[in-house]
């Protein structure tokens, strides 16, 4: 089952990871990791389902003819600035 380990090996492993996580770290330890599992397996899954989709898009391109896009012409505004005279008001006093 996990090749060359074998009971003894397997008991002082346990051992070992219960002295250092603790016995209420193990059940959130195990938790997590069984997420972990999880999720990778449900994404393992989404990327076999959209692999197909993908390739589909790729042939779908590379068999339409390919259409020259026009760039648009930038104009550029050439804008004379006016100097501005100051305004000055006039105060009564």
């Amino acid at each position: 089952m996990f090749g060359s380990l074998g009971i003894t090996e397997l008991i002082l492993i346990l051992v070992i990871v219960l002295v250092i996580f603790g016995a209420g770290k193990l059940p959130q330890l195990g938790e997590g990791i069984g997420k972990a599992i999880r999720g990778f397996k449900k994404s393992a899954q989404e990327m076999d389902a959209v692999e197909p989709e993908v390739q589909a898009a790729q042939q779908q391109a590379a068999a339409a003819p390919q259409q020259a896009i026009p760039q648009p012409t930038a104009q550029v505004s050439a804008s004379v600035e006016q100097p501005v005279a100051p305004v000055h008001s006039a105060s009564r006093g």
